[in-house]
């Protein structure tokens, strides 16, 4: 018979940290007036990823139509399931007539032919830089059969992502009577995992101004990749129905932030607050280090496994972001749902630092384990149930 722990929340100060990064208290302004640009937009969000700290917000947790932006989600899967090993980058796809005579041409295309065979890498290009209709579709359908069996892949990373206010019924943003909706929080989640888990993919396919497919040039609608100074990316959408709406990023000096404005009333304005909004990121706030890629930040407890805790790590370089002129004070708690339950991987993702600074929203950075845990044999297990329900 074997303890049982129940899961729970666990939060807790992370106390050497937060004794030597605590500034001194003292008067503190507001945060920087946001730019002028971003005033008019329904939905506009902007994160720094290295603290996870919203510098701007508003209406970040309402849902709204995301247009092409649903290709990031359709990007994201394929880049799943080649790290399984169940889809090849060199796979060749056909198009199929009825997927062809629909999709061909219709809206952002690669202009697709019935009984055409391209390969993964292609349609991916076509799906990122040239925001393609008729390659997701393809990749959809080639890969899980149907655009059903497609948009259950997709539901299921983003419930793994915790994007709890976005659902997907289609492979590329078509209108679909509003079935296919995201939140400006979920889809920056969404980006942020796409950058940390496939670094190599994004920068091979994010951030390209134009593709060239057969004799034709496709180009890309974002407009901030190659104007604004490290940016490189994400993703345009536009329909009559959603407006326009862009999701990019850019990063500069390891620091890198990832922005959402949603609803604008044309291609222009889009343009203009996104560049703005990026600026102002930049300008008005800086960073304060707090760990280094690899550094250990905590232990978490552990249930059923070969040890009864795990040594955290930041998986990246970790800081807390404050408006450029002026000290605030900073606290950090770990947290996570507890006690992990064993196996767990090395690398795996299992908890979150806050990073509380003053007068600013709560910013979270997720946490990985240092080391694999095994489950335990009968003895580990019993030692470490009563372990656990002695701390």
């Amino acid at each position: 018979m074997f303890c049982n722990i129940a899961a729970s929340s666990v939060r807790s100060p992370v106390t050497a940290a937060t004794i030597a990064l605590v500034f001194a208290t003292s008067a503190f302004a507001q945060s920087p007036a946001p730019p002028a640009e971003i005033a008019k937009l329904p939905v506009v969000l902007l994160v720094d990823l290295g603290s996870g700290q919203a510098l701007y917000a508003r209406n970040s947790d309402r849902r709204f139509l995301p247009a092409s932006m649903t290709k990031v989600m359709t990007a994201y899967v394929a880049f799943e399931e080649m790290k399984r090993g169940k889809l090849r980058r060199n796979r060749l796809m056909t198009v199929r007539e009825p997927t062809a005579r629909e999709w061909s041409g219709k809206g952002t295309s690669m202009y697709l032919l019935a009984g055409e065979r391209v390969s993964v890498e292609n349609r991916l290009h076509g799906i990122m830089t040239a925001s393609a209709n008729d390659a997701s579709v393809v990749l959809a359908q080639g890969h899980a059969g149907s655009i059903k069996g497609w948009t259950f892949l997709m539901n299921d990373a983003a419930r793994r992502l915790g994007m709890t206010g976005s659902r997907f019924a289609s492979a590329n943003g078509w209108p679909d009577g509003g079935l296919t909706y995201v939140t400006a929080q979920d889809i920056v989640r969404l980006a942020s995992a796409m950058i940390r888990d496939f670094p190599q993919e994004y920068a091979r396919y994010s951030g390209r101004t134009s593709f060239k497919w057969h004799d034709r040039m496709l180009y890309s609608h974002d407009p901030v990749s190659g104007v604004v100074k490290g940016a490189d990316g994400i993703k345009t959408g536009y329909t009559q129905e959603a407006g326009y709406n862009f999701l990019g990023s850019a990063e500069r000096d390891g620091r890198r932030l990832v922005m959402v404005t949603g609803g604008a009333t044309s291609e222009a304005q889009r343009a203009e607050a996104s560049r703005a909004l990026l600026e102002w990121g930049f300008a008005e706030w800086r960073t304060r280090p707090l760990f280094s890629p690899g550094e250990r930040i905590g232990l978490a407890r552990v249930q059923g496994g070969s040890e009864d805790t795990v040594p955290l790590l930041a998986g990246h370089p970790i800081y807390a972001t404050k408006p450029h002129d002026e000290d605030r004070p900073i606290r950090l708690f770990l947290s996570y749902d507890g006690p992990i339950k064993a196996p767990i991987a090395k690398g795996q993702a299992v908890a979150t630092l806050e990073i509380v600074v003053a007068g600013m929203k709560v910013g979270g950075v997720p946490l990985v384990a240092a080391e694999a845990v095994s489950k335990g044999n009968v003895m580990d297990r019993l030692v470490n149930g009563f372990k656990n329900l002695l701390s």
